[in-house]
C-alpha cells in the first residue's frame, strides 16, 4: 500500500525541537499534540555538520518501543540514499541502531516507561489520530496521518485498552461544550462513539459498553447510542426505560430520550425529557442547548431565544498544538501518485486572490465552541421567521435599551433616592467573564455598523425600504442596572414593582447580545451580495470574485442555512482553483440528494488532496466510502470508481478505503 511521503522541517539549531516540546509539557491540558519524530542527517563525507529534521505523525502504533522503532525503521526506506532533497540530490546515509526508551515528564525528568505507562500512551495516540485527522482549525505543517486501527486485530487491542482505562478517561478532559468531564463525557467516550459509528463496527462497541454497564449503569446512555446508530431503536429504548427507572434524574440518559423523540418528530415527549435533563445538569451546556432545540422544533421561539439566554458559555480552549521555533527550511514533497492536474498550483498566483476585507472580518466566521453552537440556533431561528419576526421576538422577551431608559426616566420622581435593581433568571455559569470571548471578535459600537449599511439593493438595483436589513437595537445589559443586593430575586421583585411595564422580562446576556450583532452583519453582508449577484445577471453581467471571496461567501450561506446559494458559490470558487473546503460543502449536498456517482468523484479528489498533504486516513472520507458501500454494495463502488477518468494511482488510493470496509466486513461489502 502507497503511504504519504516524507515533509521534513530542518532545525535552525540540532535538538531544539525536542527542546521546545519537553518545555510545553507543562501546559498540556488533555489530549496532547501529534507525536514528534525527530531525525540527525549526516553525509558520509567528512567535514559536513549534522542537521536536525522532524515532522508531527498520528495513527502510530505506539503500544511499545518496540512498534515506534518500526515507524522509524519506515523511514530508512521512504528516506533513502539519493532522495531529491530541496531540489537537489543529496546523499543521506541512514543507519538504524539499538533503541532507548524511556518517559519524560513535566519537569524534564527521565522516568521508567511501566507497562500502564506504555497502555496510556497507546490509547492516547488512536484518540489522537481520530481527533486531529478532519480538524482543518487545527491543521499542522509537516504532519503525517495514518489509519491507527486498520484490522480487527488492531481493533480488539484498541477496545481491550479501552476497557482498562475506561473509569479513567474524564482525566483526558472533555469536548468544550462540557463544563465539567464525567465517565460518559470525555475525550475517550467521543472517540469510542465517533471509532464506531464511522466503521459500523456496532456488535464490537454494543459488546464494550454491555460489560461496562455491568459496572456503572450511566454508562447505558453510550450504549443506547450505539444501539440507535445500529438501528437496534427497540432495545435502545427499553434500555433507556430500565436505565432511567434506576436513574430518574441521569441528564445523559434524558438527553439521549430527548434526541430520540426529537428524531421521530415528537418534539412534545422529547419537551418533557429536556426539561428534566436541564433540571438535572443546569450548569452544562449541552442540556440547554438540547432544551432550546426542542423549543425551536415546537416553534415557541421566545421560549427558545429565554432558553439560549439561560445557557451557561465557557471559554473556549485551544486543542494541544505544538509551539516550535521557527525552521531553517521546509520540505513539503509529493507524492508522486496523488497528483492530480486540477491541484496544480504551479499557475497559481496569489496576487489574484484577493480578498475583500469585509469578508475577512466577518466575525461569525471565528466562532467556537459553545459560542458557535450558540449561533448556529439563532441561525436556524431566523431561517424559520425571518430578521424581522427574530427581533420582534427578541424586543418582547427581553428590556431593550430604549425603553428600559423611558422607563427609568418616567419613574424617577416617584423613584427618587432609591437604587436601581434587575433581575437575572440564569443558571449558574462558569467562572471568568465569557462575555469577553465575543466582545474580541466583534465590537458593537455604532461605527462598525454605518448607518448605509443597514440598506441594501433590491433586484432592480434600486434602494428600497421593504429590502433593508434592520440594525438590532441594543439590550440592557444586567451590568448597566447598578445597585441591587446579593438576592436576584429579591432584586427581581423591586424591580417589577418599579417598572411595571419591565415586569414580564428578562434581562439579555452580553454575549447573545452580541451574537445578534454577528448575526446582523453575516444577513447584511449576504444580502447585499445576493442582490448584486441578481443586479449583474439581470443585465447579463458577468459576476467576478476571488476564489477566496467565492469560498467565504459559501460558507457564509452555509451558516444561514442557504443551500443553494452556497452550492452556487463552492462551484463557482472550484472553477477558479481547486479548493477541499469547497468541494467538502458540495460532496456533503451530494451525499444529501444521494447522487451517488458525483459523490464518489468527489471523494476521490479530496482522497488524493488528503496524500498530498501526508494523510493517508480522512474519518470522514471512510464514512463516506462506508456509507455508499451500503446502499449500492461494494462491486457497484469499485466499478463506478473505475469507470473514472482519473489516474489509476489516484484510484487505488480510494480503493484503500473499500479495502479497509471489506476487512472491518461493514454493511454491502460483500457484493
Amino acid at each position: 500500500m502507497v503511504q504519504p511521503v516524507v515533509p521534513e522541517i530542518v532545525e535552525q539549531e540540532i535538538h531544539e525541537s525536542i527542546s521546545a516540546r519537553t518545555e510545553s509539557l507543562q501546559v498540556l491540558r488533555e489530549l496532547g499534540p501529534p507525536d514528534l519524530v525527530h531525525l540527525i542527517k549526516s553525509q558520509p563525507k567528512s567535514g559536513v555538520k549534522e542537521i536536525g529534521t522532524y515532522h508531527h505523525v498520528t495513527g502510530v502504533d505506539a503500544s511499545s518501543s518496540a512498534s515506534l522503532a518500526a515507524y522509524i525503521n519506515t523511514l530508512t526506506y521512504l528516506i533513502g540514499e539519493n532522495q531529491i532533497w530541496f531540489g537537489k540530490p543529496q546523499s543521506w546515509r541512514i543507519t538504524t541502531g539499538s533503541v532507548d526508551a524511556y518517559a519524560v515528564d513535566e519537569r524534564g525528568e527521565k522516568r521508567k516507561a511501566t507497562e500502564s505507562l506504555w497502555l496510556e500512551t497507546y490509547l492516547c495516540s488512536v484518540l489522537r489520530a481520530f481527533s486531529y485527522s478532519d480538524d482543518q482549525a487545527a491543521r499542522i505543517v509537516a504532519c503525517r496521518k495514518f489509519n491507527p486501527i486498520t484490522s480487527t486485530e488492531m481493533e480488539h487491542r484498541f477496545l481491550d485498552a479501552a476497557e482498562r482505562l475506561f473509569f479513567k478517561g474524564w482525566q483526558l478532559g472533555s469536548e468544550p461544550e462540557v463544563q465539567v468531564p464525567n465517565v460518559v463525557s470525555n475525550y475517550l467516550t467521543s472517540g469510542l462513539l465517533d471509532y464506531i459509528h464511522t466503521t459500523g463496527r456496532f456488535t464490537s462497541g454494543i459488546n464494550l459498553f454491555e460489560k461496562l454497564r455491568s459496572k456503572e449503569p450511566e454508562v447505558a446512555s453510550l450504549l443506547s447510542r450505539v444501539l440507535i446508530d445500529a438501528d437496534e431503536e427497540v432495545k435502545a429504548v427499553a434500555l433507556l426505560h430500565e436505565t432511567v427507572r434506576l436513574l430518574p434524574m441521569e441528564s445523559s440518559l434524558l438527553d439521549v430520550q430527548a434526541e430520540f423523540c426529537m428524531s421521530k418528530g415528537r418534539y412534545d415527549l422529547a419537551l418533557e425529557c429536556a426539561k428534566r435533563a436541564v433540571n438535572s445538569a443546569p450548569s452544562e451546556f449541552t442540556t440547554w442547548e438540547r432544551l432550546a432545540q426542542v423549543y425551536l422544533k415546537l416553534e415557541q421561539y421566545e421560549l427558545a431565544l429565554l432558553t439560549l439566554n439561560s445557557c451557561p458559555m465557557f471559554t473556549y480552549q485551544d486543542r494541544d498544538l505544538p509551539k516550535m521555533p521557527p525552521g531553517s527550511k521546509v520540505h513539503l514533497p509529493v507524492l508522486p501518485e496523488s497528483v492530480l492536474d486540477e491541484m496544480n498550483e504551479e499557475n497559481y498566483d496569489p496576487k489574484h486572490d484577493m480578498v475583500d476585507p469585509t469578508l475577512l472580518k466577518l466575525p461569525a466566521a471565528s466562532l467556537k465552541g459553545t459560542f458557535a453552537k450558540a449561533y448556529r440556533i439563532l441561525t436556524e431561528i431566523t431561517n424559520q421567521i425571518g430578521w424581522d419576526m427574530l427581533l420582534k421576538y427578541r424586543s418582547s422577551v427581553f428590556v431593550m435599551e430604549e425603553e428600559y431608559r423611558q422607563e427609568k426616566n418616567s419613574s424617577v420622581a416617584t423613584l427618587r433616592g432609591d437604587s436601581t435593581n434587575a433581575s437575572r433568571v440564569t443558571t449558574p455559569r462558569a467562572s471568568g467573564d465569557v462575555s469577553s470571548d465575543i466582545e474580541t471578535i466583534v465590537n458593537t459600537e455604532s461605527e462598525d455598523f454605518p448607518a448605509e449599511c443597514t440598506q441594501t439593493l433590491t433586484e432592480n438595483g434600486t434602494k428600497d425600504s421593504d429590502s433593508i436589513i434592520e440594525k438590532p437595537e441594543h439590550t440592557v445589559m444586567p451590568e448597566e442596572v447598578k445597585g441591587g443586593s446579593d438576592d436576584p430575586v429579591q432584586d427581581g421583585k423591586q424591580m417589577a414593582e418599579k417598572y411595571e411595564r419591565l415586569q414580564n422580562k428578562r434581562l439579555c446576556e452580553r454575549w447573545l447580545d452580541n451574537l445578534f450583532m454577528v448575526l446582523y452583519e453575516d444577513l447584511r453582508v449576504y444580502t447585499i451580495w445576493r442582490s448584486e449577484f441578481s443586479q449583474y445577471k439581470s443585465q447579463s453581467l458577468p459576476y467576478k470574485k476571488s476564489a477566496s471571496e467565492w469560498e467565504i461567501l459559501g460558507e457564509l450561506a452555509q451558516r444561514l442555512h442557504h443551500s443553494d446559494e452556497a452550492l452556487e458559490a463552492f462551484y463557482a470558487t472550484l472553477k477558479i482553483r481547486f479548493s477541499p473546503g469547497a468541494l467538502k460543502g458540495i460532496l456533503k449536498d451530494q451525499e444529501t440528494r444521494k447522487d451517488n456517482r458525483h459523490a464518489l468523484n468527489s471523494i476521490i479528489k479530496l482522497t488524493a488532496w488528503q496524500y498530498r498533504w501526508y494523510s493517508e486516513f480522512s474519518p470522514s472520507l471512510l464514512y463516506s466510502v462506508r456509507k455508499l458501500i451500503a446502499e449500492e454494495g461494494a462491486v457497484k463502488v469499485r466499478s463506478i470508481v473505475q469507470a473514472t477518468n482519473f489516474p489509476q494511482s489516484v484510484l487505488d488510493l480510494t480503493h484503500h478505503y473499500a479495502q479497509l470496509c471489506m476487512a472491518f466486513r461493514s454493511s454491502g461489502s460483500d457484493g
